[in-house]
């Protein structure tokens, strides 16, 4: 049997150990650009607004904001006047810490995920379950409502349907709903894209997925923001352009679903103690016929468009039998009856 010499045994190994150096430094190389790739390209951005034609109001007063914002944010942050909300319920107290549950799996494709959140009526807060709700036109997405604390108070600025994403105080109400934006699918071409990695998907049912690993910073389960113990978070400049766009607000489903929670006293905190016996609501719900976005908030930009009931023109006061000197003469209150002409006009013949 032959022997190869020493010197080539030698010279085979230094081979095999500078290919496999490459090796290591190619694969190395391809990992750190896929990841790369894959931290960049988040297809769920798409469901913010684009920031660039936000502008900062000058009368913001509003702290800044705790969170690190996106590059193509704006630096600028927004106090609740001048983003323009309105709460439709107000209590003295704060709203309890919302309640773990469990996601029931998406019925079919078109719909959207709408997180439980707390209400409010006389007798205290009650929970009112999340549902699987139709989406009510192509490409709209839900800005869940929040809680915020103003003026000494807290009021409940309710959600709505939008084509992006808007501000919902950096409550992280779970299931993609992290605090900003919606990290749980988003539309392309028509069709709802749904992200595995925070949503429960059957794939048997719902085709349209993919999978997207969502890094969440805000684990809290605080329900409401501002004050001494809320989120501190303000809108971002996408949240600001998301608001005045054109949006629709809940449908009567979706209200349909509140009314039945407010009807049961165990989802009231008083009696479940923060912990409601039915989180979610287990049947999808459909969407209402002819929902369309309403039209975009442009009072600040046309002043003149804000009453157009005011106009002169339009005062039903103005009207000719409403002047002030055929006041008290209920005679002109009716129709004058109208004029016959004679038989016979001077000068013409008589027959």
């Amino acid at each position: 049997m032959s022997h190869l010499p020493k010197s080539s045994c030698l010279s085979m190994l230094l081979l095999a150990v500078a290919l496999c150096a490459a090796g290591c430094r190619n694969s190395s190389n391809q990992n750190a650009s896929d990841n790369a790739q894959a931290a960049s390209a988040d297809p769920a951005d798409a469901n913010l607004a684009p920031a660039s034609s936000a502008a900062a109001p000058a009368s913001s007063s509003a702290a800044p904001e705790t969170s690190a914002a996106p590059s193509d944010e704006s630096s600028a942050t927004y106090d609740d006047a001048d983003y323009g909300e309105q709460p439709t319920e107000t209590a003295t107290d704060p709203p309890p810490a919302l309640p773990s549950y469990s996601q029931p799996p998406c019925p079919g494709p078109g719909y959207i995920w709408t997180p439980g959140y707390w209400s409010y009526a006389s007798s205290g807060y009650y929970w009112v379950p999340g549902a699987w709700v139709q989406a009510p036109y192509q490409g709209a997405l839900w800005t869940p409502g929040y809680w915020g604390y103003t003026n000494g108070h807290y009021g409940y600025f309710p959600g709505h349907w939008g084509t992006h994403i808007g501000f919902y105080g950096g409550v992280n109400y779970g299931y993609g709903y992290t605090g900003t934006g919606y990290e749980g699918g988003y539309w392309n071409h028509g069709q709802f894209q749904y992200n595995r990695d925070v949503t429960n998907v059957n794939t048997t049912v719902v085709h349209n997925v993919y999978n997207y690993h969502v890094v969440v910073n805000n684990n809290s389960r605080v329900s409401f923001n501002g004050g001494s113990r809320g989120i501190q978070v303000r809108p971002r400049a996408s949240e600001v352009v998301a608001r005045r766009e054109p949006h629709a607000p809940p449908m009567q489903t979706q209200l349909q679903i509140r009314q039945s929670a407010m009807s049961n006293r165990a989802n009231f905190a008083s009696s479940n103690h923060g912990r409601p016996a039915q989180p979610v609501y287990q049947r999808p719900v459909a969407a209402d016929r002819d929902v369309h976005p309403e039209p975009a908030r442009t009072t600040e930009n046309h002043p003149a468009e804000q009453r157009p009931e005011q106009r002169p023109e339009q005062r039903p006061e103005q009207r000719p039998e409403q002047r002030p000197e055929q006041r008290g003469r209920p005679e002109n209150n009716h129709p004058a009856p109208a004029r016959t002409e004679p038989a016979h006009r001077e000068g013409e013949p008589q027959h």
